[in-house]
């Protein structure tokens, strides 16, 4: 395989990419971490606020020990890599008994690994700010309906899942924590 994929968000890209990771392939295994890695952290922020990188190095570590036996394409990939973060995220909260109190400013996030374009990351930042602190002010289940399927990418059905409900609540969570946001974002202007 050569190199780390170009187009990450491909979904053959993908596919190769998970397929080389579960043979034990280092490139592989960085391709899918470069694709997914910002996302899980986005996703964790909502979670569990400042501690969202230590929990997804606890879920990286169960991704990296069962990716030989995970069964599926990058779509489910995607899925379960974020229902392991979600568990981690999970003991986190009940071992420490936080919540995010506030969400972690974007100049911590600068650094992560990605594959956009320098410009267009200079061109969202400040929304991309603003936008994970108004997610922050959501309900829970609101905002972590917003960010599995807006950022991570997710059908409802699979988010459904990670979350332990069903599809329409999901969607309605999604919908009630969107309106919610537009109704915040109209007040501001």
């Amino acid at each position: 395989m050569p190199g780390v994929f170009q187009q990450l968000g491909a979904a053959d890209d993908l596919s190769a990419a998970l397929a080389a990771a579960r043979r034990g392939d280092d490139a592989g295994f960085q391709a899918l971490y470069l694709w997914l890695q910002p996302r899980l952290l986005r996703y964790l922020i909502v979670l569990v606020g400042a501690d969202a990188e230590d929990v997804a190095s606890e879920a990286w570590l169960h991704i990296v020990r069962d990716i030989r036996s995970f069964r599926g394409d990058a779509s489910a990939f995607a899925w379960w890599a974020a229902a392991v973060a979600r568990h981690r995220a999970l003991d986190h909260l009940r071992a420490y008994r936080l919540r995010p109190a506030q969400p972690v400013p974007v100049e911590a996030l600068v650094d992560l690994a990605g594959q956009a374009d320098t410009a267009d990351e200079a061109l969202t930042k400040v929304s991309t700010e603003e936008a994970l602190a108004l997610l922050a002010s959501l309900p829970r289940r609101e905002a972590e309906a917003i960010v599995l399927r807006v950022v991570i990418g997710l059908d409802a059905a699979h988010a459904a899942r990670i979350l332990g409900t069903r599809a329409g609540a999901v969607r309605s969570a999604a919908y009630r924590g969107l309106r919610r946001l537009a109704t915040r974002i109209e007040r501001s202007d």
